[in-house]
């Protein structure tokens, strides 16, 4: 791991224009997925089913507003980043491994989140509820650590290991800043 974290430098690698890119989609995906985890915590203080019940289904419309941000997001680096960076490091361990796998965490938790929060009209225990909303909070501290790994280790590392000529094929299919 430790050739990983050579690569990756110590964080005060200037990004080219499409990794700049990835790295800023972060902030608004942050704001809400915080906004978000705040409204769970406060769901998590409710006593008062009726309550709860009204509140999951507020933090489902924002995860379906979330999940519409992060896909876009999510696709561009599996689908176009990690490959790239995979043809140097391989996939099979080491960064690209832990970003495939913790991408699959967090959709998998999302999806079962909005799955569990379909009918809130069933009768479901102030238990149950807390089990669906705990799939939302775990989603949030996976992409928490998720992100910060990519800005300080994968984007530099990118950085230093693409080709101009790559770099200039992830912007075509991501885009600048």
């Amino acid at each position: 791991m430790s050739q990983f974290c050579e690569l990756a430098g110590n964080g005060s690698v200037e990004l080219c224009a499409p990794l700049q890119r990835l790295k800023s989609e972060h902030t608004p995906l942050r704001i809400q997925m915080d906004n978000l985890y705040e409204l769970s915590v406060s769901i998590e203080k409710e006593n008062e089913i009726g309550r709860i019940k009204e509140k999951l289904l507020q933090l489902r419309n924002g995860v379906i507003q979330f999940v519409a941000l992060l896909d876009p997001h999510s696709e561009k680096e599996e689908g176009v980043l990690f490959p790239m960076v995979a043809n140097y490091i391989g996939k099979d361990v080491g960064p690209i491994y832990v970003m495939e796998y913790e991408h699959d965490q967090a959709k998998g938790n999302l999806r079962k989140f909005l799955e569990g929060t379909i009918n809130l009209k069933e009768c479901l225990t102030i238990s149950e509820l807390f089990q669906i909303t705990e799939l939302y909070n775990r989603a949030y501290h996976v992409l928490q650590e998720h992100f910060l790994k990519e800005e300080e280790i994968l984007f530099p590392m990118a950085e230093k290991l693409l080709t101009n000529e790559e770099k200039k094929r992830l912007e075509l299919h991501i885009g600048t800043v």
